[in-house]
């Protein structure tokens, strides 16, 4: 040990301490955050701790005997957000002073909770408050002196309802082809399509209208875009990967999607609610099945959805997608409902169960009271139809009487404008091909029998309370019935299997207008007016002869329009009039003075074409004239090349050329002549003019 010490201490071993100071000059150039990065970057921040917390205000003021519901109540809702590490209610007085304190595992969780929670309605008298508690210090610093807020750009996105203000009164709709690599909005005209905008690309699978036309949804791998204005100008966009299907609320404030890809238990991501104008997710679902889409019903005013699950109907009120009254109806064998199109009542049905029979409901909502219960017995299956006004409700029950083999459906009738809700029945013995209301009237068609014998039946359900058969057709080549949405008229068609059999009925007095065929047509669409119906034949289905017809209601076929592989038409949905019911009758009272100012309008129509006609003409033979000119001026200038090339003589001049010339002239001449005339003799014949009696041999 003492020579270690020896060694330290002797001086071969010694060193000088180095010097750690800066020379007085130096300049320290190097930032903090560049010299300690990894340092700072885990340094706390003024917020750490408090802002996962958020405060809920609103909440219910409870004694220590209901405060642990409370808290479970609190709990289930708050913990859809994330993991919840710390709650605390405040307390005086031994009562819950009103509002309470939630902590978060993570940041983001508590921010979601703001976002979603916030306006979440517990009751009639408690609807929450939800912030951050981090937001308090923004809070109590606003100024006391009232500052006027910037005012934020406009975004014009052009007159969303332009195309109703059409001066020729033309209805627009969209068309996919080229297999869907593009799509046209076109307008409407008898005579040819008036192409409004057209795209490439413009969505990946297929298009949908919302219910009053204001906006055109396309689908893409990341979501849903919405469009509209006059130039298709995009609205809105959605993000929701792999979305497949969507669906509109009837007000157009709300859209519905679904994915299958996204859903996790943790968050409910395959069905997503998205409030249209502002873009914002109002909330999710998960989704077991997306067979029968869709998922949700929709009230007719879009106060109210629904979705049904095994024994129970749950039901959600707009704007807070809460469940009404927080509670679902508890339905044993629930197996389908449908809405009212004209008042808040649901529509549902429940098979036998043992000694209990079928029955039918119809509730009324808010306030859930069961209007109307009809119990029926030996049902196999039930089909629920609404008249488009809600006026009636058809419930078509398919039953096996006992003592009786086969099947035999009775219509039940629910005439919804009277009294204690009154029942008719018309019963059918044949099976049922299709049914359908006539929308705007109290008439419904019905086709029943077996190839080849198919019959259609026309009924009226009259205001004395009965059902009277106006007419039937048998021997009818048709799997579908189309009804003209003013009522009236409709076409029965023959689809896919049946090579695409047209008939066009008038059910005033049940006469058939016209029979028609458009081989292996897959669908059939009226315009929202009720002029015209498209039959087209989509590349979906075929793969050849890929193209849509326009017919006149009367079934006088106007155009054949061929595109290339194409998919899909949808007519554009026109807004409900604002016309009163007064209104409408006072037109339909003067509507022959009406019709005198349309039929001057088509003449005026007609004489514009052939003055087009005539214009065409004369600007040809104009362009010929010109030509003409040019090519005497050219030929008159090489004239001294020609003599020069045939030795000094003048070809020009030989008679037998000259009188060929003259030949050839003639015959242009009176070609030119015949080309205008021609034409303002067709314009004549066409405006009526200048006619002359014709000659009798």
């Amino acid at each position: 040990m003492q020579d270690t010490v020896d060694i330290m201490d002797d001086a071969e071993y010694e060193e000088e301490e180095p010097s750690f100071s800066d020379p007085e000059d130096f300049e320290d150039d190097i930032e903090d955050e560049e010299f300690l990065d990894d340092i700072l970057r885990e340094k706390p921040l003024e917020a750490d701790g408090i802002d996962s917390v958020v405060v809920v205000d609103n909440v219910p003021q409870v004694g220590p005997e209901r405060l642990e519901k409370l808290k479970n109540v609190i709990h289930k809702i708050f913990s859809k957000f994330g993991k919840i590490t710390t709650e605390f209610y405040p307390d005086a007085d031994g009562l819950t002073k009103g509002y309470i304190f939630l902590e978060y595992a993570a940041p983001t969780q508590a921010l979601e909770a703001v976002k979603n929670a916030d306006g979440y309605k517990l009751d009639k008298q408690h609807t929450f408050r939800v912030n951050l508690f981090t937001d308090f210090d923004k809070y109590m610093n606003i100024s006391d002196e009232w500052e006027t807020p910037e005012k934020q750009p406009f975004k014009d996105f052009g007159n969303m309802r332009h195309w109703i203000e059409d001066p020729d009164c033309r209805d627009q709709y969209s068309v996919i082809y080229e297999a869907g690599e593009r799509t046209a909005i076109f307008s409407n005209d008898a005579k040819e399509p008036i192409t409004a905008e057209e795209r490439a690309r413009w969505t990946e699978t297929y298009v949908r209208w919302s219910p009053k036309g204001t906006y055109l949804a396309t689908f893409h791998q990341r979501g849903i875009a919405l469009w509209g204005g006059e130039k298709f100008k995009q609205i809105q966009r959605f993000s929701h990967q792999g979305v497949s299907l969507i669906d509109f609320s009837p007000c157009e404030r709300y859209v519905v999607t679904f994915s299958p890809l996204m859903d996790t238990k943790e968050d409910p991501q395959a069905i997503i609610i998205w409030d249209i104008l502002t873009g914002q997710k109002k909330r999710g679902f998960h989704c077991e099945s997306s067979a029968h889409w869709p998922i949700f019903k929709w009230s007719h005013d879009g106060k109210f959805f629904a979705r049904m699950t095994i024994d129970t109907l749950s039901i959600y009120e707009t704007p807070s997608m809460g469940l009404l009254d927080k509670k679902s109806l508890k339905i044993n064998g629930i197996k389908d409902f449908s809405w009212s199109p004209g008042d808040n009542i649901i529509a549902f049905w429940v098979p036998e169960d043992k000694d209990i029979p079928a029955r039918v409901t119809l509730m009324q909502l808010p306030s859930r009271q069961e209007i109307r219960v009809r119990n029926l017995f030996n049902v196999v299956d039930c089909k629920l139809h609404w008249q488009r006004n809600g006026d009636y409700l058809c419930v078509k029950v398919d039953r096996t009487p006992k003592g009786t083999q086969g099947v035999v459906t009775n219509f039940e009738i629910f005439r919804m404008r009277e009294k204690q809700v009154p029942v008719d029945v018309v019963e059918m013995k044949e099976s049922i091909i299709a049914f359908a209301w006539e929308p705007n009237g109290s008439k419904f068609a019905v086709l029943h029998g077996e190839t080849p014998r198919i019959s259609v039946s026309f009924y009226h359900v009259k205001n004395n309370g009965k059902i009277d058969l106006q007419k039937m057709f048998d021997k009818q080549q048709a799997n579908s019935i189309f009804w003209s949405p003013q009522g009236q008229f409709l076409v029965l068609a023959g689809l896919r299997s049946m090579n695409g059999a047209l008939a066009f009925v008038d059910t005033s007095d049940c006469t058939m207008m016209n029979i028609a065929e458009h081989y292996m047509a897959s669908d059939v669409e009226w315009d929202p007016t009720g002029r015209y119906v498209v039959t087209s034949v989509s590349w979906w289905s075929h793969k050849v002869d890929n193209a849509y017809w326009l017919w006149t209601f009367q079934g006088r076929l106007l155009q054949k329009n061929n595109k290339d592989r194409f998919c899909q038409l949808l007519w554009r949905p026109r807004p409900p009039t604002l016309l009163s019911v007064d209104q409408i009758k006072l037109i339909k009272k003067d509507l022959k003075k009406y019709s005198k100012i349309f039929e001057q309008k088509d003449r005026l129509s007609q004489s514009k074409a052939s003055k087009e006609l005539v214009d065409k003409r004369r600007a040809m033979m104009e362009e010929y004239r010109s030509y003409r000119e040019k090519a005497q001026q050219t030929y008159q200038e090489q004239k001294s090349l020609r003599l020069e090339l045939r030795g000094g003589v003048d070809t020009d001049e030989l008679d037998s050329n000259k009188s060929f010339l003259l030949e050839i002239c003639s015959t242009q001449r009176s070609h030119s002549v015949f080309c205008v005339e021609g034409g303002e003799r067709g314009a004549a014949s066409l405006t009526g003019e200048g006619r002359r009696p014709r000659r009798e041999s």
